[in-house]
Parts: structure tokens; C-alpha cells; sequence
């Protein structure tokens, strides 16, 4: 498999050695770069991902979905996005403007900044610290603030009962969320986003099938978490059109009700992301062990593989919302706090022994 750091090396080579440059102008011109091409991705993606739910959400309710612009609707999400660009930015009378402001720009932060931890390639992750697991969940914990100060800046009384509602939900699920990640680092060994990819890589080597039955426990509660952590149905409380119009963010319009929009469906698309990396083995291809089958796969590049997993993922979650019916906001929170969490701290037992006496494949 293509190693990607070869040509991320050749670049930074091409820009010290060839160019010339010195260490402060080669390392401000590869982060321009990074950046640019992660918000190139962020906004592609974006688009893959709002034209994927209306398609699917029509298959469920024996609908077309948008089909007036372009061919098959494709050009319905480009038109929409012109149209959000154009419309009037207005601030609500008796609003905390700085909170009112302020809110947009950290949900996308919190967004973006969990989407640069997603390894495409081997070789291509553009965060990986040793410690990689645990700032990526620090990072995407900000939006949970942006969600909050959203509804509370708004001086709404709607808003504020969604930003509430949101707020309790996504801290709550979060708990959730990282005890199954700690069940994955106590099987790897390691928090390295790109070690937990390495340590899957070989025949039937990824963690729902290395770690057996608390691997697979893990990844079920890592998927019902990550559906409530990103406020998608059923566990979409905050945002109940039928009681709340459209929650914490009923009073944005134009760019600041796009910023929503767009972070959104990507924690969406990063849940599925994690999840493909840390249980499905990221951009490791599927080896069973046949030489000659193996090798077929070990052609196939690692970005196919990892957004091929991922957007299954984002399938099954999608699916997921179009099925069944939306809960209660306390039957949310009792799902978490007297389900969850407890069988995830008792599936970190369970690992931790496997782990401790080798019982793992």
C-alpha cells in the first residue's frame, strides 16, 4: 500500500533544500497547504453528505428527492449554497451580540478541528500526536459550547430550551463515547490515531474482529453515542421542529445558520470516521489470509478504503434516522445514564481482562 509520507517528505525536501527555504517559511507554507486542502475536503464532503441524505431519506419514504436542478438533482446542493451565501446576515434586537456572534464560528471550529484527526492514508493524518484519541475528543468537545452560547445568545426562549436540551444530551453521550475508545487504546496499547490503523493491519486484524465480543459491544454503543452526539435522529431533542421551530439556531440566518448546517452533517461524517478508524481499520484494506486475494486488496488505495468503510458507516446511520421515531428528551437521558454507561465501564472491565491474559485473536 502507497505510503503517503513519501511525498510529504519530497514536498518539505523540495521547499528546504531546493527552494531554499528556512525552517519558519517551509513550515508556514505546508500549514497553509494543510489547511486549505482540510476546508477544501470539510466543504466537498459537506455537500456529499446533504445530497447522500436527501437521496436516502426520499429511498425510505418511497420518494425521488431533489431532481429540478442539474441531472438526478446533482446541482440542487450547489444552488442551495449560492442561495445561503446571498441571504441577509441580521442580528436579533435585544440578543447578546458577542455570544450571538461568537457561537457559529466555535461549533465549526470544534468541527474542522476534529476532521484534521481523520487518517485518509497511511502517511496522511495531519494530527498525530502520541496522545491523538484524547485531544481529538478535547477538540470536538467545543461545540458543544458553540450549541450552548448559540441558544443562550439568541435571548429566544425556544432557542434557550434546545441549547438546554443539547447541551445535557451531548455532554452526557460524550461519557459513552470515550469509554469506548478507552476499550479500543487498552486493546491497541497505544492513543495514536495512526498506531490504532497500524495495529489492525494484516488478516482479519481489525478490532471488531481482534477484539471479539467487548470490541463489538464497543462499537455499537460508539454508534448509538454517536448518533445522539451529533443531535441525529432519533436522538434529535434539540432541534424538534415540531415544538422547538428549528432549536438554537432559530434565530441565524445566512452564513450563520450555514456554519450549523455544514457541522452538522461533518460531526456526522467524523463519527463514522472514528468509528472506521478505531473498529474497521481505517484505510487498512480486508485481508483474510489468501495470499492472492490479499494482494488484490493490498492494491486498492487507502483513502478508497477508508471512505468506502466511512460512508457506510454514515449509511447506517442515516438509516437509523429515517427509521425509527424520535425520543423523549428524558428517555434520552435514561438510555445513557442507565444503559450505556454502564455496560461500556463494565466492557472496559471485560477488555482489560481479555487484554491481561491474552484471550484476544
Amino acid at each position: 500500500m502507497f505510503d503517503f509520507s513519501i511525498v510529504t517528505q519530497w514536498f518539505d525536501q523540495f521547499l528546504r533544500t531546493t527552494l531554499g527555504m528556512g525552517d519558519f517559511w517551509a513550515i508556514l507554507i505546508e500549514c497553509v497547504i494543510v489547511g486549505a486542502l482540510i476546508l477544501t475536503g470539510y466543504a466537498l464532503i459537506a455537500i456529499a453528505l446533504i445530497f447522500m441524505e436527501r437521496k436516502v431519506c426520499a429511498y425510505f419514504q418511497c420518494r425521488l428527492g431533489p431532481m429540478r436542478v442539474g441531472p438526478w438533482g446533482l446541482l440542487q446542493v450547489f444552488a442551495d449554497v449560492v442561495k445561503m451565501l446571498i441571504k441577509e446576515i441580521f442580528f436579533v434586537d435585544k440578543a447578546d451580540k458577542f455570544l450571538y456572534i461568537v457561537a457559529p464560528f466555535l461549533v465549526i471550529i470544534g468541527s474542522v478541528g476534529a476532521f484534521g484527526f481523520l487518517p485518509w492514508n497511511k502517511g496522511a493524518v495531519v494530527v498525530d500526536f502520541n496522545v491523538g484519541i484524547f485531544l481529538l475528543t478535547a477538540v470536538s468537545s467545543i461545540g458543544v459550547v458553540g450549541v450552548f452560547l448559540a441558544g443562550w445568545g439568541s435571548n429566544n426562549k425556544y432557542s434557550v430550551v434546545s441549547a438546554m436540551r443539547g447541551a445535557v444530551q451531548m455532554i452526557s453521550y460524550e461519557i459513552s463515547l470515550c469509554l469506548c475508545l478507552i476499550t479500543a487504546v487498552i486493546l491497541t496499547g497505544t492513543m495514536q490515531i495512526s498506531g490504532i490503523v497500524e495495529s489492525q493491519t494484516g488478516p482479519w486484524n481489525w478490532l471488531i474482529f481482534k477484539g471479539h465480543i467487548p470490541a463489538i459491544i464497543a462499537f455499537l454503543i460508539f454508534l448509538i453515542a454517536g448518533n445522539a452526539e451529533a443531535n441525529r435522529g432519533p436522538f434529535d431533542m434539540a432541534e424538534a421542529e415540531s415544538e422547538l421551530t428549528a432549536g438554537h439556531h432559530t434565530e441565524y440566518s445566512g452564513m450563520g445558520f450555514g456554519f450549523f448546517y455544514l457541522a452538522e452533517f461533518l460531526n456526522l461524517f467524523i463519527i463514522a470516521g472514528v468509528a472506521t478508524t478505531v473498529f474497521l481499520g481505517g484505510w487498512a484494506p480486508v485481508n483474510i489470509g489468501i495470499e492472492a486475494f490479499d494482494n488484490v486488496m493490498n492494491y486498492i488505495p487507502g483513502f478508497i478504503w477508508f471512505f468506502g468503510k466511512a460512508f457506510f458507516v454514515v449509511w447506517l446511520l442515516m438509516w437509523i434516522k429515517w427509521t425509527f421515531p424520535r425520543l423523549r428528551i428524558d428517555q434520552i437521558l435514561k438510555l445513557e445514564w442507565k444503559y450505556l454507561m454502564p455496560v461500556a465501564l463494565l466492557n472496559i472491565v471485560l477488555m482489560t481482562v481479555i487484554v491481561a491474559f491474552k484471550l484476544h485473536f
